[in-house]
């Protein structure tokens, strides 16, 4: 019932995550105003999106949502806006985001600087998914298990990344919190006085009401 027409083709939803047909300016104001709709106090709030935004910053990748998740539990912020708060990695910021915590973890760890960042990720990245479905489905035949190259990836590409990605990520996952609290609490301050407003003006209808009938 719900499905569109005519599908959408790979480059279409490819384009439509980079360049929304609503256009991103309607997309970040939509957004905003989710957060703000959201139940719970402002510091929950923006605690639970600087959770998501910081989660944003890790190479585990599939799992941002529950990671997010875990992270807004433990530090007892909104597990909604630690969703939310994930958008930060989008399409458009991902490249930065990979490039700036993968270097910055190799320069903390030790290993100089990557030339090629970008084709490094994307295909250790790729290989890495690739050996793990293989294991999966020799799980349920008689094929070998070649675990061979997960460990050199996993300290040569996920490592460094995991490592150079807490700074940047803790950087602007204080920048989402300090900015976003306060303007939680005025949206929620202004809403609680349109609905007391609202109260009072039916309290009077009543009010009217009753003496009209007397």
């Amino acid at each position: 019932m719900f499905k569109r027409r005519k599908p959408r083709s790979y480059w279409e939803n490819v384009m439509e995550a980079f360049y929304p047909r609503a256009g991103w300016v309607r997309v970040l104001n939509y957004l905003g105003l989710r957060i703000k709709r959201l139940p719970g106090s402002p510091h929950q709030i923006a605690l639970g999106f600087a959770c998501g935004a910081f989660i944003s910053f890790t190479p585990l990748f599939g799992f941002h949502f529950v990671a997010a998740m875990a992270l807004a539990f433990l530090f007892r912020g909104n597990l909604l806006a630690a969703l939310l708060g994930t958008w930060v990695g989008n399409p458009l910021t991902f490249p930065f985001i990979a490039t700036t915590s993968y270097q910055l973890g190799l320069l903390m760890l030790g290993k100089g600087r990557e030339e090629t960042v970008w084709h490094k990720l994307k295909s250790s990245f790729s290989e890495a998914a690739s050996t793990v479905w293989t294991n999966f489905k020799s799980l349920f035949g008689t094929d070998p298990s070649p675990w061979t190259g997960f460990s050199e990836f996993f300290y040569d590409v996920f490592l460094p990344y995991l490592v150079g990605g807490i700074v940047p990520g803790i950087i602007c996952g204080l920048i989402c919190y300090y900015a976003l609290r306060p303007v939680v609490t005025v949206y929620q301050h202004r809403r609680k006085g349109r609905l007391m407003a609202k109260l009072k003006e039916l309290r009077a209808k009543k009010h009217d009401g009753a003496d009209g009938a007397n």
